[in-house]
């Protein structure tokens, strides 16, 4: 695609010159690192190449937000990465779980979505059944072939989370799957604790595969944005429509960002792995810590499953704190803390730690200790140890 430019000999002034240049780099450029392309206006050769273009196949640009060589880039790489066909990004990973809901949902509609959602997600769920007219209910995470019971005439979307983000349970996909296809109902799976390289989720038979990139994919702290992948054409296009007119756009500069962060991603993800684990299993043989909740634990719910169809794990786990130890005593716990930082997401490299009120998040909490998830980072693990020894030693 060119620009158009002034002809040569139609004399410019001064002002005009400095708008419309008559130079062209030339071809030929190659670097690994792809281009970061920046637009708002897409310019068309002619009239009859902008109204041939078609934005929802990426056969053509035709605005800015509808996509640019980077992003597309981007795209075709995650789509890759997990097994898909196609995938669309999304400001946020929040922003891609709402443009599954009002692609696919409409008034009248019923959603079924895990007790262990991504809290954000539940919110989206109460506005939908608030606002919306949209009956958003949920199941026990672990109810496996059981959720054919729960499926309604009305019934047209399954949200899964493997596993779940705070409590860490995780789901039997294949059968929640194959229970929802029986009834023509599709099944979303929010993969981002395993980044689409430890679990194949189009595999065990997922329509609809959604990441948080803001974690492994960036690597870095410093993006937010989410993805959608898909295999159907047709289920793509209702996202497409959805995401073109949601006017969900990411800039170019993130894109590259995360980009920049996928050829190390295995690389990082196996280390998190690594650390986490030595981590967890030295918090286990502490007296303060009753559970610990990582799915390569057999006290982990779902294990048996994650050990199934996982080939691995990352940094994210939780535990729980013995019942004899109160909320103020953990918090002094986590404020006790140096090497990690009191915040929400993970994937990054610096290790992050984060208490939970479960009771507000979760049906049938109570009789437990206090929940803490950790995100390990990609310190040194005996020294992530040191300073968690030091920290529990300020319980009493």
């Amino acid at each position: 695609m060119t620009t158009k430019l002034l002809p040569k000999l139609l004399a410019k002034s001064l002002q005009t010159t400095i708008v419309h240049t008559d130079y062209t780099a030339p071809g030929g450029f190659a670097a690994y690192p792809p281009a970061i392309h920046h637009a708002s206006t897409v310019l068309f050769e002619n009239v009859a190449a902008m109204r041939s273009g078609q934005w929802k196949d990426k056969t053509a640009y035709t605005y800015g937000l509808h996509g640019t060589p980077t992003t597309f880039t981007l795209e075709a790489r995650l789509a890759e990465i997990e097994g898909g066909s196609h995938c669309l990004l999304a400001p946020s990973g929040l922003a891609a779980i709402a443009m599954v809901d009002f692609a696919l949902l409409k008034t009248g509609d019923d959603v079924l979505l895990p007790d262990n959602v991504y809290n954000p997600n539940r919110e989206l769920g109460r506005w939908l059944t608030n606002d919306f007219g949209i009956t958003a209910r949920y199941y026990d995470p672990l109810i496996g072939a059981g959720i054919a019971d729960l499926i309604q005439p009305n019934t047209r979307l399954i949200w899964t989370e493997a596993p779940g983000s705070v409590s860490m349970e995780v789901p039997d996909l294949p059968a929640i799957c194959a229970a929802a296809h029986a009834r023509g109902v599709l099944v979303a799976l929010d993969n981002t604790w395993s980044a689409g390289l430890a679990l194949r989720g189009f595999e065990l038979g997922v329509d609809i595969v959604m990441h948080a990139l803001t974690k492994y994919q960036s690597g870095g702290s410093d993006v937010l944005m989410g993805a959608l992948i898909t295999r159907d054409r047709a289920v793509h296009d209702r996202l497409a429509m959805a995401h073109m007119r949601l006017g969900m756009g990411v800039s170019a500069d993130d894109a590259y960002l995360v980009m920049r962060g996928l050829p190390t991603m295995k690389l990082r993800f196996e280390a998190h792995d690594a650390a986490a684990r030595k981590v967890a299993a030295w918090l286990k043989s502490r007296p303060e810590i009753t559970t610990v909740l990582h799915p390569a634990f057999e006290d982990c719910p779902g294990h048996a499953i994650w050990r199934r169809d996982f080939t691995g794990a990352g940094g994210l786990f939780s535990v729980i704190f013995d019942e004899r130890y109160t909320e103020e005593q953990t918090d002094r716990f986590v404020d006790s803390l140096t090497l990690f930082g009191l915040g929400y997401s993970w994937g990054g490299a610096n290790s992050l730690v984060m208490p939970y009120r479960m009771t507000a998040i979760r049906r049938n909490w109570q009789g437990r200790g206090v929940l803490v998830r950790f995100n390990i980072g990609l310190e040194e693990p005996d020294d992530l140890i040191a300073d968690m020894a030091q920290a529990l030693d300020r319980l009493n």
